[in-house]
């Protein structure tokens, strides 16, 4: 399914880009991203722009009744392929980074076994390295990875796309505006991961690009995951940058909110790790259900 046709349905339905993006658990450019992809593909405006506030075009409402109709179907195929195929290993064994076992694979897997109960799932944490070692010696039915490193004794496939973002509590209010400048950003109070974290890598490197290093920012503390910048955020009116799959919750119930850092986009993928050339059912089959429901959920 195209996820562009779920991102405008949920805009269609909310009839604003904020709230889709926060049920989305995608930042707000994405979403603008995703519409004028659309826009430009089917070459017709789909909503008309009233200052802040949306309609949809007279295209738009046809858009919106066949993109119902679309993700209805890939509903009913996926629960009838499912049904007829239900068996699995009794046991299942699955490897994932921190980001993804904490905030994207337990309600997949709430799902799963909703659909295939009587198979035991085990799910160790560990980082990329560790992962790509546990898949080489098949000790995992399936790794999922947010790292960037690439063994070519390995299979890497594309699972979801994640956006680093710069958060902040909702009460801040020592900004004027929630799109800023990188002049700007330097001078912010940051909290950051502790040194040699995966994700820390990729904002360092991200950042750098744009001219900006650590040692000439406000770094305000170092905490070691991404719970505890949370809960420090919380409590201050300072900045993190974090995966927005770890603040779905807080951008649902309010208590965080994103800053858009005009020119600075910090983007990864998170990938299936599995042996090259080793076509494994289970694998496949896992695979498969996390991608389908993945694009899914709402």
């Amino acid at each position: 399914m195209d996820f562009r046709l779920k991102v405008f349905k949920m805009v269609a339905e909310q009839l604003s880009f904020t709230k889709a993006s926060k049920l989305l658990f995608i930042s707000q450019p994405a979403v603008t991203k995703h519409i004028n992809e659309l826009e430009k593909q089917y070459g017709k405006p789909l909503f008309n722009r009233h200052g802040n506030s949306i309609t949809l075009t007279a295209d738009g409402e046809i858009l919106l009744d066949y993109a119902s109709k679309i993700i209805e179907l890939y509903i009913k195929l996926e629960q009838e392929l499912i049904d007829s195929q239900k068996e699995l290993p009794k046991k299942i064994s699955l490897a994932a980074s921190t980001t993804i076992a904490q905030y994207i694979l337990p309600s997949l897997l709430s799902k799963f076994k909703s659909v295939y109960p009587h198979t035991a799932i085990s799910l160790i944490n560990q980082n990329s390295e560790r992962i790509e070692a546990l898949v080489l010696q098949k000790k995992t039915d399936l790794g999922l990875s947010e790292g960037t490193t690439h063994n070519p004794t390995l299979h890497y496939e594309a699972f979801i796309k994640d956006e680093i973002v710069l958060a902040t509590r909702i009460a801040n209010t020592n900004l004027k505006s929630d799109d800023i400048s990188l002049e700007e950003l330097a001078r912010l109070p940051i909290v950051i991961r502790e040194s040699g974290s995966g994700t820390l890598n990729i904002i360092e490197n991200a950042l750098k690009e744009k001219g900006l290093r650590f040692q000439k920012m406000n770094i305000q503390i170092q905490l070691g995951s991404t719970e505890s910048i949370k809960n420090y955020l919380q409590s201050s009116n300072a900045y993190a940058f974090l995966s927005i799959h770890s603040i779905a919750k807080e951008l649902k119930n309010h208590s965080f909110k994103i800053v858009d850092v005009k020119a600075l986009r910090i983007e990864r993928t998170f990938q299936f790790v599995s042996l090259h050339g080793d076509y494994d059912k289970t694998a496949e089959r896992l695979k498969n259900f996390f991608i389908t429901h993945y694009n899914l959920m709402e």
